[in-house]
């Protein structure tokens, strides 16, 4: 601290040195002075000032929990956030304490620093002034990560935006990873396909939206830089040899198909929607997804290909008035408005067919092929020049081949693959799909890597090469740093020597506080610097060659290196924790939004059975409106056995959708007689029992007593902040639920649900971490062997950088391996074991376990679930489960476990394409190429062992270059986890195997599964095989096949339908995971509660399970289950305000179940947002929804008129509880609300008009609502 300053007091995290006790934190608040006596035994690892709330007013800079070294305490102005973002005092509000916001993008910018170094050198200078007279240069002996911050210093030191051209898309992947951690404004990956360019199919729309998107950027960056004479170079784009091919339409052919809008500017509407129409936009109700578009009224919605969001467009007269972008998922715009986008074509043909056009003597030629796919063969016939990504760029760009040779030879096989094609001349599809011959009239559009390095010498050249040679180029001599992981007091005596030549020592880390006290400790003093652009703090410390530690926890793949040329070291958890990059880095579509919907899961189809509480099981036949009185209403038809039933739609809350396991139609029930009503009573008091049993479960489960674990440690926070994704609000919240049981005084017992791929791993890793350096012991227990490996491998990972000891039981370990890894859980020396169902044995006993993670635990057997039991009572629990659990259920079942749900998927998230298809060998090698082309990889599961080998060389046939593996629960251990190792590392294509990948696998790089015989599996099964891919953010595909000669059965044929209707995370997938919902209900409540959910629908259940319960726990206020209100007032949803009848009838279900005056608010807000101002129609069911709200928490059922002159309210309230309600209306009112059993009558209040009526009620229910919390309602 500075001198003079008042500290009021320390906290110290300290380690003990007693060899007996194992390596924990330990913390302690120690006023000054210190207590040296209670400090005897330890070592310091980090001190950690902590300073009060109110002393930080006077010291800018410092959060209440700064770390920083005794006594030199940085004095840069920024203070870190719990998000890991900076702020900084402005001049003007330092002496009050006042902070403002630095973006975000600070936390990416890691290497900026190391950039900005590098770029002051003298040997940059040096070597730009040779570039600028040869044009070119070749450096040599210069590794993957040197390679960037070398390119990245030269082109941002003169000025220029940069071009890094590599040999594949994997590499490609790693060096966009790291570029965008290295100062640059926007990095862009530019994709490109392997596939030939004869190809009659496009390459995956993911890559033609990927290269529009840079293409859009290049070329507003010429309009900003052309209007702007200051405009600094901000922009570096990754690409793959196969960006200098020409591929692309010319410049001047692709700039009139960009639409550029901006605020302010005149457009016609309908002339907008012809334009975008034009350039392959959908028009569709609802926009979710990049490519569509939709109109309503004066509001545009548009999905650019070249964005990140859609935007919301809004018209006054033919000004653009507004536009905004708006979240897919929720259909709400943000408040910050946009001054322009650029639309471009949502793919190349429409371009090429205008182009085409200006050809007239091959029209016949062409009227034989079909250019809709495959555009890219009719390029050089479209235009002289086909383009290259070469001719977009501004002549300030540098350009780094990255290997040479590497990009050469890459070049020469896809350039012999399209020279093979092309001399074929089967390049076109006839209308019957056939091939045909069209090499006569269609140009050659492919040329040699020497070719296309003769339009390089346009602009300024480095070509980088890992391998020194004598006499070419200048050789850099990088090298890798010559230690071991974890041997630290190796890595600070290097680093030492390494500073005593006065090099600059860089330390990037994920836990850069971690790596700097364990330097500290071997006497090698270093600084961890939260924010990289503090250059003042970074140049002080350089100048005394004191190390400097960077946070970085994204996804680049590091190394550490020792640049002599440079005088420079740089060092990354990789040398200190052999910790490697956590994720694969490959082509992924950014989005800031995940394009998802969330699940409506009572949306009404026509020819929907629904439940009607009065009336039972019915069938939903259409919407109509119709005008009774002067009013005119939507009602909603039902067909029940003995007639038709018309439901107002503002009562649509009182139906629900008939959901039931099995695939047999209900029976309809009859509006007339008993017998909905006596299934309804025997359902009620099965329920009942029921909600008695969890309450007293939720009692005994109060009084028992657990492990109270201590609030997080520092190091808690490190190893979290290392998740290189961002971590979704579910997330967050199932983390905060755990930490919260763990903490408690009572045993955990939390299921955390989520789909597959949405980051229910992540909540256990940060429970298991928890628990861990709280001094317990984890057993984390997964149904299969497969499964255990690669938990294993994820916690060995996220662990390396901590005295953590993990190990492994299943069956690919030896006995003699199983045996010691029992007696280190028996002593205490392993703090986590991953296994399957061996945990469960009789010769496995531990010394102190504290937690037990189940992951998907519906899938052991009932043997092995009674022994999870046992181990229950003693342990705090946390499940894992893929199987969805209802939110209704999710708060009924909190007597049986506490649950956690994860329904938000992560920003990069797609839904898969499910394509439905005989099998054809055709289709197989056309799917299969189609992701080895993009540097994918590709399951191909099949029901049985047998024939898998014949299969298998079948394939390789039909792929020829493919790397194959076949895997099954057949063979032995050993070859098997070699296999999945072998395919997991990305050194096999395609993986030929069973079911045995269907629960919980994760390889990011597989995108496409191919599933032979499909009718043979269950839709659970499919829906759990299918998951296995789409986990990275990349468009992922599933391949349903059967047989092509063989008829299926109606159920097959339903199942494989219904799979294929999960395609978009929209209503056919909600539907059936709806129905799984249901599965997973089943397997809580046991088989008698299941029978009675089937006889009146899930629905209704759940909602009599609630009732049962707050009945129980004593509601004085009595329940209705339906307010009727029969106001003469014209309330509903017009159809020219709503043209769209699903989105219609979302409205209405939303405003149904609305719970309270907030969610209308929330509602009106919405629609005035995507609609337009509310129309009174609309605005006054509103209001009636308002007031129905009301009447119905206050236990009115119906509100009517009567005799001209009163309204009535019936309720079954009893008079004591009027009384309570009463109570709170003024006085001039109580006399004009007279009870009597069985209703209120408000007098004199019909005489007023309809409108004044309904304010009249919702004023007095406002003032009534004061007494409910006086009530008991639970």
């Amino acid at each position: 601290m500075r001198k003079g300053e008042r500290v009021d007091h320390w906290f110290v995290r300290l380690r003990p040195t007693v060899k007996d006790q194992p390596s924990l934190l330990y913390g302690k608040e120690i006023k000054p002075p210190w207590e040296a006596g209670w400090l005897r035994g330890f070592f310091f690892e980090e001190i950690k000032v902590v300073i009060p709330e109110t002393l930080c007013k006077t010291i800018i800079g410092f959060s209440p929990e700064y770390p920083c070294d005794i006594p030199n305490v940085a004095t840069a102005n920024e203070t870190r956030t719990d998000d890991g973002c900076f702020f900084e005092a402005p001049a003007s509000a330092k002496r009050a304490g006042g902070l403002h916001r630095i973006p975000p993008v600070v936390k990416l910018m890691a290497f900026s620093s190391i950039v900005r170094a590098l770029a002051r050198s003298p040997l940059s200078t040096e070597l730009l002034s040779k570039l600028n007279r040869q044009r070119e240069l070749r450096l040599n002996g210069i590794s993957r990560l040197p390679k960037g911050l070398v390119a990245s210093a030269l082109a941002q030191n003169s000025g220029r935006n940069l071009l890094v051209v590599v040999p594949t898309l994997e590499e490609a992947g790693r060096s966009f990873a790291q570029l965008e951690a290295m100062g640059w404004q926007t990095v862009h990956f530019y994709p490109t396909s392997e596939a030939s360019p004869y190809e009659p199919f496009d390459p995956e729309t993911e890559m033609t939206w990927g290269q529009m998107q840079v293409l859009a950027d290049l070329i507003n960056g010429d309009w900003e830089s052309s209007q702007n004479a200051t405009a600094k170079p901000s922009l570096a784009i990754v690409a793959t040899a196969g960006a200098l091919q020409p591929h692309l339409p010319p410049p001047d052919a692709f700039t009139p198909f960009c639409l550029t809008v901006k605020r302010g500017m005149e457009f016609d509407l309908d002339t907008f929607g012809e334009k975008i129409t034009t350039l392959g936009y959908e028009r569709v109700p609802l926009v979710e997804t990049e490519g569509q578009w939709s109109r309503r009224g004066d509001i545009v919605d548009v999905y650019p290909v070249s964005s990140e969001m859609p935007v919301r467009l809004e018209w006054f007269g033919d000004e653009i008035e507004k536009i905004r972008e708006f979240d897919a998922a929720t259909q709400r715009s943000a408040l910050d408005k946009v001054d322009q986008i650029t639309l471009t074509p949502t793919s190349f043909a429409p371009i090429v067919s205008e182009a085409l056009k200006d050809h007239a003597e091959f029209t016949d030629a062409m009227n034989r092929v079909s250019t809709e796919e495959g555009s890219r063969r009719f390029l050089g016939l479209a235009f002289k020049q086909p383009a290259s990504l070469l001719d977009y760029l501004g002549e300030n760009t540098l350009i780094a081949v990255d290997e040479p040779e590497q990009c050469h030879a890459h070049s020469d096989r896809w350039v012999e693959n399209a020279e093979e094609q092309w001399g074929s001349g089967e390049w076109g599809v006839g209308s019957g799909g056939e091939p045909i011959s069209t090499s006569q009239t269609l140009p050659k559009i492919h040329r040699s890597f020497d070719e296309c390095l003769a339009d390089v010498t346009k602009f300024l050249t480095i070509y980088l090469s890992e391998l020194s040679e004598e006499n070419s180029g200048i050789n850099l001599a990088s090298r890798s740093l010559p230690v071991t992981p974890h041997q630290f007091n190796k890595l600070a005596q290097t680093l030492r020597g390494e500073r005593d030549r006065n090099f600059s020592i860089w330390l990037i880390s994920a836990q850069p506080s971690r790596s700097v006290s364990l330097l500290q400790e071997h006497d090698c003093p270093a600084q961890f610097i939260p924010n990289p652009r503090d250059y003042q703090a970074i140049d002080k410390l350089q100048i005394n060659h004191t190390p400097v530690a960077l946070k970085y926890s994204g996804l680049a793949e590091l190394e550490g290196f020792i640049l002599p040329t440079y005088r420079l070291v740089v060092v990354t958890d990789r040398e200190f924790y052999g910790q490697h990059s956590l994720a694969t880095p490959g082509y992924i579509r950014k989005r800031r939004q995940a394009s998802s919907k969330q699940v409506d899961p009572n949306k009404l189809r026509q020819g929907d059975y629904v439940v009607h509480r009065s009336h039972g099981v019915g069938k939903f036949v259409k919407l109509e409106s119709l005008t009774i009185n002067h009013e005119t209403r939507d009602y909603l038809v039902v067909q029940y056995a003995d007639g038709i039933l018309r439901v107002a739609a503002d009562q649509v809350g009182s139906l629900s959708r008939f959901r039931r396991t099995g695939d047999k139609a209900p029976e309809l029930h009859k509006m007339t007689g008993k017998a909905w009503d006596n299934t309804k009573n025997r359902v009620r008091k099965a329920i009942k029992k029921l909600a008695v049993d969890l309450l007293k479960l939720y009692a005994a489960r109060s009084k028992q007593e657990g492990y109270t674990y201590p609030q997080d440690m520092p190091w808690q926070e490190e190893m979290e902040d290392s998740f290189p994704y961002q971590a979704t609000t579910d997330q967050l919240k199932a983390v905060q639920d755990v930490k919260r049981d763990m903490e408690s005084d009572r045993p955990m017992d939390r299921l955390v649900c989520g789909d597959v791929g949405f980051g229910k791993t992540e909540v256990a890793i940060r429970a298991i971490f928890k628990a861990v350096t709280s001094g317990k012991q984890v057993a984390l227990l997964a149904p299969t062997t497969i499964l255990t490996q690669q938990h294993y491998h994820t916690l060995k990972e996220r662990f390396a950088p901590y005295p953590v000891n993990i190990g492994l039981l299943n069956r690919f370990r030896s006995a003699e391996e199983r045996r010691t890894i029992q007696k280190r859980l028996a002593t205490g020396e392993l703090d986590i074991v991953v296994g399957t169902h061996q945990l469960l044995g009789k010769n496995v006993s531990f010394r102190d376990l504290g937690l037990l993670v189940v992951d998907e635990e519906q899938r052991f057997g009932v043997n092995q679930k009674e022994k999870i039991k046992s181990l229950k009572t003693q342990v705090d629990v946390l499940t894992l489960s893929a199987t969805p659990i209802p939110r209704t259920l999710y708060m009924s079942l909190s007597g049986i476990r506490e649950m956690s749900l994860i329904t938000t998927p992560p920003p990069s998230r797609r839904p898969i394409k499910t394509h439905l298809s005989p099998l054809t060998p055709e289709i197989v090698r056309s799917a299969i190429r189609q992701e080895l082309d993009r540097g994918g990889q590709v399951f191909y599961v099949v029901p049985r062992v047998e024939g898998i080998e014949e299969l298998t060389a079948n394939l390789r046939e039909m792929i020829p270059g493919g790397r194959f593996a076949i895997a099954h629960g057949q063979m032995d251990e050993s070859e098997l986890e070699s296999t999945m190792l072998t395919f997991s590392n990305g050194d096999a294509d395609i993986l030929v195997c069973t079911t045995i990948i269907e629960s919980g696998l994760d390889i990011p790089r597989v995108n496409t599964i191919l599933i032979e015989d499909a009718h043979r599996f269950g839709l659970s099964q499919l829906y759990q095989l299918r998951g296995r891919v789409g986990r990275a953010g990349i468009q992922a595909h599933a391949w349903l096949f059967y047989p092509q000669q063989r008829a299926l059965s109606d159920a097959a044929r339903q199942r494989l339908r219904a799979i294929q209707e999960f395609t978009q995370l929209g209503s056919g997938y909600q539907l059936a995971m709806r129905d799984m919902e249901i599965r997973g209900v089943g397997n809580l409540l046991g088989a008698e509660q299941s029978g009675q959910m089937e006889a009146i629908g899930f629905d209704l259940y759940m909602e009599m399970l609630e009732e049962a319960i707050r009945e129980i726990r004593g509601q004085e206020i009595p329940k209705v289950d339906e307010t009727q209100i029969d106001l003469n007032l014209t309330a509903f949803i017009p159809s020219d305000y709503i043209p769209d009848v699903d989105q219609k009838m979302s409205a209405y279900r939303a405003v149904a179940a609305a719970k309270s005056s907030e969610e209308l608010k929330y509602i009106t807000a919405e629609w005035g947002d995507r609609y337009g101002a509310l129309p009174v129609p609309a605005n006054q069911l509103l209001r009636v929804m308002q007031l129905k709200q009301l009447a119905k928490k206050l236990g009115f059922s119906r509100i009517k008129p009567e005799n001209k002159q009163h309204i009535v309210l019936e309720t079954p309230m009893e008079e004591p509880a009027w009384n309570l309600l009463a109570a709170n209306l003024p006085e001039h009112l109580k006399t004009r609300f007279v009870y009597s059993p069985g209703k209120v009558t408000v007098r004199g209040l019909a005489v007023l008009k309809a409108d004044q009526q309904l304010q009249s009620l919702l004023d007095a229910m406002n003032k009534m609502q004061g007494a409910v919390a006086e009530a008991v309602v639970v």
